[in-house]
């Protein structure tokens, strides 16, 4: 009978593959909702809607302001909801991973430790761009934090993921990892000319020219880093298929991403769709970089030791 339970109490003891596929699904899903949030955070911009709820955390001192909804109201409520299910589900895998520990890589629970903190800190810029009044600032390294949160999301979702490698990346994860980081900056630049409505001071007076300008030259380092990795990983016909699709849709979404900024620069901004496109697609990008060098670095383990 005692030996009869215990069977069944293994048998009900969860399987670490099991609870890893679990982790690894919610740390995706965490990761596209992300890049969701900044989408309609993009939205609320360039809507004008960053103060469109006065206080903070509330909204005109409710949970749900249903007399004062309006679009502008929505997107800065809807916002800020997003943000607190992103926060929840943060806590959700910190508590999960620690939980399951033994059953799960030994850096998983410290590195959602590490996004709790960034989502953490994201909250307390979030706060202090509405009472500080959208301080250009503040505002720049509310969307440096996002970004670096997704960035530790898609670490952590790409570290988890089944992959084998066969050991011919070489020295790929390095262009990948210098190409993030400069997409990085690059977008840093561009929450920087956004905060700071860079393009319609310009153009409108000749002012801020300096801060538009160098996002506008940006655009060449960043966009070779990205084609020199799409050109490697064509040259090198082992690569393992994952990386070469990730190195070849990181090139095409640069295309298109130039393509988006020349557009909005044309219509100067008028089109909020076309601006938001373009803060958006910039984020998925620099998540791909990230996956690439990630998985990149994996591969490179497999590479022959010399004699």
């Amino acid at each position: 009978m005692t030996e009869s339970i215990l069977q069944h109490q293994i048998t009900l003891q969860p399987d670490g593959a099991k609870i890893q596929k679990w982790m690894r699904w919610l740390v995706w899903k965490i990761a596209i909702a992300t890049v969701l949030l900044m989408a309609v955070g993009s939205a609320t911009r360039v809507m004008n809607a960053g103060l469109a709820c006065p206080d903070w955390p509330l909204c005109y001192g409710q949970l749900i302001p249903s007399q004062q909804m309006n679009l502008q109201v929505f997107l800065e409520w809807f916002h800020r909801l997003d943000a607190a299910l992103i926060g929840l589900s943060t806590m959700a895998l910190v508590g999960l991973s620690w939980w399951f520990r033994r059953d799960l890589p030994k850096w998983l629970p410290w590195a959602s430790t590490l996004a709790l903190g960034l989502i953490v800190f994201q909250g307390v810029l979030g706060g202090l761009t509405v009472t500080q009044l959208l301080r250009f600032d503040i505002v720049t390294a509310h969307l440096g934090t996002a970004l670096l949160f997704l960035c530790t999301l898609i670490i952590i979702a790409a570290s988890l993921t089944p992959y084998k490698g066969n050991g011919t990346a070489g020295k790929l994860s390095w262009v990948g990892l210098s190409a993030a980081i400069l997409i990085y900056l690059q977008s840093l630049m561009g929450g920087l000319v956004a905060s700071r409505w860079a393009v319609h001071q310009c153009l409108g007076g000749s002012e801020l020219c300096v801060v538009m300008n160098s996002h506008l030259l940006g655009v060449v380092p960043s966009t070779l880093s990205v084609l020199i990795l799409a050109v490697l990983a064509w040259r090198t016909p082992a690569l393992h298929p994952v990386l070469k699709n990730l190195a070849y849709t990181a090139a095409g979404i640069v295309a298109l991403q130039i393509l988006l900024g020349v557009a909005t620069l044309r219509l100067h901004l008028q089109v909020e769709p076309l601006t938001v496109a373009h803060h958006t697609i910039g984020a998925t990008l620099l998540g791909i970089l990230v996956a690439f060098t990630v998985l990149s670095l994996r591969d490179r383990v497999l590479l022959p030791t010399k004699n």
